[in-house]
């Protein structure tokens, strides 16, 4: 009975926050989300780094304790203390014990550290392909929404009939147009052109007599018309009179 009544609320809110979910914005979450693990990553390198380098320091300075000793026992000996030998030697089997113990520390000290750079690395390099997959997607999700917005314009179009707006428009433009054209040439056929005509002709004689009545007035005279050329006498040839002959004959003139 739990698990159905648990069932039932995650499918009554699950629907509701997958309905809620942008996923622009919660990849973009996921970005931050990344990009925020690296300082606290650098921080625990950090922090196995400085382990690393304090049992380093602790190694050297058993190392260097180990070498004072050894020759703290050395002159003791020479000097016949045995003694006194006798404890440098008990303080110097501690020093090596713990010596020992740093160095193991040491060791898996600086395993952890070169494990913790290499999950860093390919923390780095997972951390890079989720960057660009999630900037590809948010991308194509952009595409996707600029291209749904053209879709609905363009669907916008047709359902509010603005496609059929614009043809009636157009329509009615083009008649309109075709009936002032049909007006204008039905009044120029109305108007009498010859009769215009003919009265821009008279008008022009009227000028021209006009001007040459002035003309005479004024005592200019009207250039003188070249007389007609006068007809020429032609004389066939053979009717020309013969030279070899005595009599003189008469000549016949044609024109």
């Amino acid at each position: 009975m739990w698990k159905r009544f648990t069932r039932l609320i995650k499918s009554m809110f699950g629907g509701a926050i997958s309905a809620m979910e942008d996923p622009r914005l919660i990849l973009e979450q996921n970005m931050r989300e990344l990009n925020d693990q690296v300082p606290k990553m650098n921080e625990n390198i950090a922090t196995v780094k400085a382990n690393v380098m304090l049992l380093q320091k602790e190694h050297r300075r058993y190392t260097a304790e180990q070498s004072s000793l050894t020759s703290k026992i050395k002159a003791a000996i020479n000097a016949g203390r045995d003694d006194i030998a006798q404890r440098y030697a008990v303080q110097l089997q501690g020093v090596k014990e713990a010596q020992t113990r740093t160095g193991e520390q040491l060791q898996f000290a600086e395993q952890a550290y070169d494990k913790a750079l290499q999950v860093k690395k390919a923390f780095m390099r997972e951390r890079e392909k989720k960057m660009q997959e999630a900037k590809e997607a948010i991308r194509a999700h952009d595409r996707a929404k600029w291209q749904a917005k053209i879709a609905d314009t363009l669907e916008q179009f047709e359902v509010a009939g603005v496609d059929q707006t614009h043809d009636e428009m157009v329509q009615r433009v083009n008649e309109q147009s075709a009936r002032n054209e049909a007006r204008m040439e039905m009044a120029l056929d109305s108007i009498d052109t010859e009769s215009m005509q003919i009265e821009e002709d008279a008008q022009e004689i009227q000028a021209a007599e006009l001007v040459k009545q002035f003309k005479l007035e004024m005592g200019m005279s009207e250039p003188a018309q070249e007389a007609a050329p006068t007809p020429q006498l032609r004389i066939p040839e053979e009717e020309a009179p013969s030279t070899t002959g005595g009599g003189g004959g008469t000549r016949e003139r044609t024109e």
